[in-house]
Formats: structure tokens, C-alpha cells, sequence
């Protein structure tokens, strides 16, 4: 039921939340943020899968879980990646441009590192990814209720001023709820490798969002853009990884697999790195008005 039913809509409901803040404009307004963009972009496609890597390498966790944190370290940054740049004074159109082409690429990228890091990890004992299914079912989970929130915006943009903040908060209810979930089905598999689990989910985190920083001022970004690339680079969808752990699983699955744990995980450390991160950027921020 969680698996076949409740988790593609909650995670539909998601996306199409985040497809109301999006405009077609937001697409092309990359342009704007060249050197930003590209940042950010070369982070989360590339240096955040390596780090995940590293990671797991360095605390050896069970194959499984070892999927699981790769595939976390594969999807894009989500809604909650905006509302924290909101949040911490960041570039808001920098934010919303890059998680809406990360999330369309993602389509395509997901499935075959998912298909590699099962290969790796787990071998013959893993599950056989079908590339083109998961790719196809994520189009169907992600970009389709994107695609209808912006649209929705566009013909009704009085109605979604209305309902949007209610949206947002339903979709957050909806996201504990599947980590909650994702725990309890898995609650054995989360309490024996918690110790080792919930640093290493935190030093990933940590690390990403300290890269983040350190990528932007190499290229010479000013506060606001600098915290905008960190947070996009080191928060991730969690619900799209409890989804795709969940999808590579297999039909037959009726319960969430392991794989989905460390995103469950996640979506509990994350707050845990993040806000003290977004309260010292907003200050940062407030400090360079003031000059």
C-alpha cells in the first residue's frame, strides 16, 4: 500500500507543490547567474555523488544502505533546498532555477547511477534496474505534476496564492509522514546502524555545505549567492530517494526497503546541519546590508 500507492502520490503532491513556485522563466533565467549556476551545477552532479562515495567507503555501512546514500546523493535539491535560501537571504531565482533543471535532469541521470551503484554495492544480491522503467516512472512521480503546478499557476494565479501556502504545509506533513514511515517499516535495519549511519549522513551534509562555500569563493561569489550554492549543493530531495529506494526494490515489495533508510535518516539530520547553517548565513546577510 505505502509503496505502490500512498509514496508515488505524496511524492507527486510534492513535486506539484514545488511546480507552483516555478515559472517557464525560471528555466532561462540561468543566464542571469552564469558563473553561479555553473557552480552549483558542477557541485551537485559531481562533487556530491563523489563525496558520497567517500563516505560510504569510509564508514562501510551494509550494501544496502550504501544504495540508499547514493541514491540520496543522486537527486536533486527539492523544495526544501528553496525555502531555506528563502530562509537564509539567498538567491531565491538562483535557487528555484537550479532545482527545477536539476530536477528535469535528474530524470535521466538517477536511473543510471542507481543502476551503477546497485551493480557495485550489492552485485548479484542486488535488484535488476530496469534504466528505462525508473526513468520513465520517475518522469511520471516528478516532472508531470511539475509540469501541471506550473501550468496551474499560469491559468489560475489568483487561486494559487491562495492555496500555495496551505500546499507547502500539507506537503511538509506529507514528508514526515514517509520518513516516519520509511523508520517504522524499517525500524530494526535504522536502530542497529544509527551510530554509524547518522554521522556519516551529518558529515556528508557538513561537508557539502562547506564545499558549497568554498566553490563559490574560489570563482568569487558574494554572500548571498555563496549560501544559495552551498544550501542547493548540500540538501537533497529525501522524498525522491525514499521513492526511487523504494521503486528499485521491485513491485513485489509491499513494505519500504532498506534503501529508503538513509533518506528517512537524512530527512532528520538534515534539519539538524542546516538550520544553525541558515541562521549564521541570514546573519551573514544581514551584517553585509548594515555596511
Amino acid at each position: 500500500m505505502i509503496v505502490k500507492v500512498l509514496l508515488p502520490l505524496i511524492l507527486a503532491f510534492i513535486m506539484f507543490s514545488l511546480g507552483l513556485g516555478l515559472r517557464g522563466n525560471d528555466f532561462a533565467r540561468v543566464v542571469k547567474f552564469p558563473k553561479a549556476f555553473g557552480m552549483g551545477m558542477f557541485n551537485q552532479l559531481i562533487l556530491l555523488p563523489l563525496v558520497a562515495f567517500g563516505i560510504v567507503v569510509l564508514f562501510k555501512p551494509a550494501p544496502e544502505l550504501a544504495v540508499g546514500i547514493m541514491i540520496l546523493a543522486f537527486c536533486p535539491g527539492g523544495v526544501t533546498s528553496n525555502v531555506l535560501t528563502r530562509v537564509a537571504g539567498g538567491n531565491i531565482p538562483l535557487s528555484i532555477s537550479m532545482t527545477a533543471i536539476v530536477s528535469l535532469l535528474s530524470i535521466v541521470t538517477v536511473p543510471i547511477l542507481v543502476a551503477l551503484s546497485v551493480n557495485h554495492f550489492m552485485g548479484v544480491d542486488g535488484p535488476e534496474v530496469n534504466v528505462a522503467k525508473l526513468g520513465f516512472q520517475m518522469f511520471l512521480i516528478t516532472a508531470v505534476p511539475v509540469g501541471l503546478g506550473m501550468l496551474l499557476t499560469k491559468v489560475a494565479p489568483n487561486l494559487v496564492a491562495r492555496i500555495d501556502k496551505g500546499v507547502s504545509r500539507a506537503a511538509l506533513a506529507l514528508f514526515i509522514f514517509i520518513v516516519i514511515a520509511a523508520l517504522a517499516k524499517n525500524w530494526e535495519v535504522f536502530s542497529s546502524n544509527l551510530p554509524k549511519l547518522g554521522p556519516a549522513l551529518v558529515l556528508l551534509n557538513v561537508i557539502l555545505l562547506v564545499i558549497g562555500l568554498l566553490t563559490a569563493r574560489a570563482v568569487r561569489l558574494g554572500v548571498q549567492d555563496a549560501s544559495t550554492i552551498a544550501i542547493e549543493s548540500g540538501i537533497q530531495n529525501g522524498t525522491l530517494a525514499i521513492a526511487v529506494g523504494a521503486l528499485i526494490a521491485g513491485s513485489d515489495t509491499a513494505n519500504l526497503p532498506p534503501t529508503t533508510v538513509p533518506a528517512a535518516v537524512y530527512g532528520i539530520t538534515m534539519y539538524l546541519v542546516s538550520v544553525p547553517f541558515v541562521i549564521w548565513r541570514r546573519r551573514l546577510q544581514s551584517d553585509v546590508k548594515t555596511e
